[in-house]
């Protein structure tokens, strides 16, 4: 079996730089269209411009599929420029608590203010901690001490859906740019 990486990129708007681009859509084992993968190297394609093989299987046979996501966040950021200072900036960690509302804004974390209200994520490795610990395969961790937490989060030998740290550490760096873009904006 082939351990490819698994790889995704954030778009305001996926589509305006897939209409440039050649490209092979990822089919799900159901059949139908996976919701962000596509393949960008010679792939079987069926007649309905899929895959001929489903994501999971391709992935065995070494085909290397990358997901391209929309993440509205995204749509604004004015620039490259701005975008680094809005990742840059020390986001009022302490508005992700203090108001429910503000937190409820927050993508991956605004449904989940009880949790932040009670374990207090103030940085990017302890958001990203929370973003793991909001998984299923690492509930158990939950209002732990960031210590003890940080000894197994990262562990990936569990039962259930867990997160691996990449995803989590830009999942963190999103909320932070999110938080900041709408502190920006208040």
């Amino acid at each position: 079996m082939v351990d490819l990486p698994d790889i995704d990129i954030d778009f305001a708007d996926r589509t305006s730089v897939l209409r440039h681009i050649g490209y092979t859509p990822a089919r799900l084992e159901t059949g139908k269209q996976h919701n962000t993968g596509v393949y960008f190297t010679d792939i079987p394609r069926a007649s309905d411009g899929l895959a001929t093989i489903d994501h999971k299987h391709a992935e065995q046979l070494g085909y290397f599929k990358l997901d391209l996501l929309n993440v509205g966040v995204y749509a604004g950021v004015r620039d490259e420029v701005h975008l680094v200072e809005l990742m840059t900036t020390e986001p009022a960690w302490h508005r992700l608590w203090e108001d429910r509302d503000f937190c409820e804004q927050i993508v991956h974390i605004g449904n989940h203010y009880d949790l932040v209200n009670s374990m207090r994520p103030d940085s990017i490795p302890r958001m990203a901690m929370f973003l793991a610990v909001m998984r299923p395969g690492k509930a158990h961790l939950r209002n732990k001490p960031w210590a003890e937490i940080n000894k197994t989060v990262w562990d990936r030998n569990v039962d259930g859906y867990t997160f691996r740290r990449s995803h989590a550490v830009a999942y963190a760096h999103l909320v932070v740019v999110h938080v900041n873009l709408l502190n920006s904006l208040n």
